[in-house]
């Protein structure tokens, strides 16, 4: 049965719908593959923990360049071609692992079969920036105004559904084989290609591009110039991206040590791992409705508080997971009381960090500087993990789990602190 939106859509939405329904699927695939890929480095590549940073690294840095693939697509006439060559260029270095070994021997420390597999993702990584903007912008193109947010709504839908069962698939044949991401990861960089050549299908009219009186560089620089006096100008933003650097930081030194923790302290099997993915996405999808409707009538500093405290009690419950070591065995899950508790946490934590980390910015200013403020969030966002992961391997190198999961857990709460502090003083410049 259709759903009701569909009676009152024309060919081009309908059409459009079908491409992007496509690409969501696929797409869906692709990123529970990718939540699995560090735990693949690490338990079937045997992957060093300063390596494992890297992997996740090179999934954030790709933001710092945001703000230069802003400005190529904005001048790029062909966007059509673009956005293909983008995509066929990030998605076939995946074929590559079809030559990757099925022997842990031939996987010794610092095996050149790591640095090819960090490069392959990070090269994928690449297409963040240039895919994923030129996407939404055929989108909008094709969707009207009041049924872009609800056909987006649906294709999410569809990518979420697409992600969980695929997490339990992969999580089945991982434990059968623990080399299969040899050939599932090229199928899935194969199919990556087909969707985006599948969407770049969507009827795009290009308006004509205005003159651009500098230079794509000076149009960077200038940029950077506007996002430093937005941070000067407008203290509740700057408020608002010190606790997110402070978030960032004991979210990003913490993710790479987790999955070692899960590998070396827990032992946990891939079906388990997906198994707990899984639990967070469903929390997450129930929760999505009932905080989008809140966002919108709270303080964005106020509702962030929420994400941050979340991400602190998942911290703290997967850490404590080692003095508690309570579990039981279903079906060859591996379930823990604690990763139970914080999984929950989790699942509230992703679906209020999706609304404060996507729109929370665009608050802070006028409609029309939206992508401005976007764009240092996103700029900062990249920073920080430069440093954030190897950091956090450094304090796990040096200190062990307890300690560098401590130090987390303190990052995220002075981030809260931030926050509330800031909105304390705007109730009381207001009253």
């Amino acid at each position: 049965m259709q759903l009701k939106i569909f009676k009152y859509l024309s060919t081009k939405e309908k059409r459009t719908f079908y491409l992007h329904a496509v690409f969501s699927v696929i797409d869906g695939m692709i990123r529970a593959a990718l939540w699995l890929n560090e735990y693949v480095f690490i338990k079937s590549l045997n992957g060093t923990s300063y390596q494992l940073s890297f992997l996740f690294q090179s999934s954030v840095i790709v933001l710092l360049l945001s703000v230069l693939f802003n400005e190529l697509i904005a001048r790029t006439k062909r966007k059509r071609r673009m956005l293909r060559r983008a995509g066929f260029l990030t998605h076939l270095p995946l074929l590559i692992l079809l030559l990757f070994p099925k022997d842990i021997s031939l996987y010794t420390v610092n095996s050149i079969y790591h640095y090819v597999f960090l490069f392959i993702f990070f090269t994928y990584y690449l297409s963040y920036p240039i895919v994923l903007p030129t996407i939404n912008l055929f989108l909008k193109n094709a969707y009207s105004k009041d049924n872009f947010g609800k056909l987006y709504g649906v294709s999410s839908s569809i990518r979420q559904i697409v992600m969980m069962v695929m997490f339990f698939t992969l999580g089945l044949i991982l434990d059968k084989d623990a080399f299969s991401f040899t050939w599932f990861f090229p199928a899935l960089g194969f199919l990556g290609i087909l969707s985006i050549i599948a969407i770049s299908w969507i009827e795009f009219i290009p308006k004509e591009l205005p003159e651009f009186s500098q230079g794509i560089f000076d149009a960077v620089i200038g940029s950077f110039k506007k996002m430093i006096d937005i941070l000067k100008t407008n203290r509740a933003y700057f408020d608002f991206q010190l606790a997110y650097m402070f978030y960032g930081f004991g979210f990003m030194s913490t993710r790479s040590v987790i999955n070692i923790f899960f590998d070396k302290a827990l032992n946990l099997n891939y079906s388990s791992v997906a198994f707990y993915q899984n639990a967070y996405n469903i929390i997450a999808i129930i929760l999505l409705p009932v905080f989008g409707k809140l966002i919108g009538k709270v303080d964005p500093r106020k509702f962030t508080i929420i994400p941050f405290i979340s991400m602190a009690g998942y911290i703290l419950f997967v850490g404590l997971s080692e003095f508690i070591p309570l579990h039981i065995e279903v079906w060859n899950l591996q379930i823990y009381l604690t990763l139970v508790i914080s999984t929950i946490f989790y699942g509230l934590f992703f679906s209020t960090m999706l609304l404060s980390w996507n729109i929370g910015s665009s608050y802070f200013g006028k409609n029309e500087e939206a992508g401005d403020y976007q764009s240092i969030h996103l700029f900062a966002t990249g920073l920080r993990g430069l440093a954030a992961p190897v950091i956090g391997i450094a304090f796990y190198e040096l200190l062990g789990f307890s300690s560098t999961f401590g130090i987390a857990i303190l990052t995220l709460l002075i981030g809260v602190y931030i926050l509330y502090r800031s909105y304390k003083r705007r109730i009381v410049s207001n009253s």
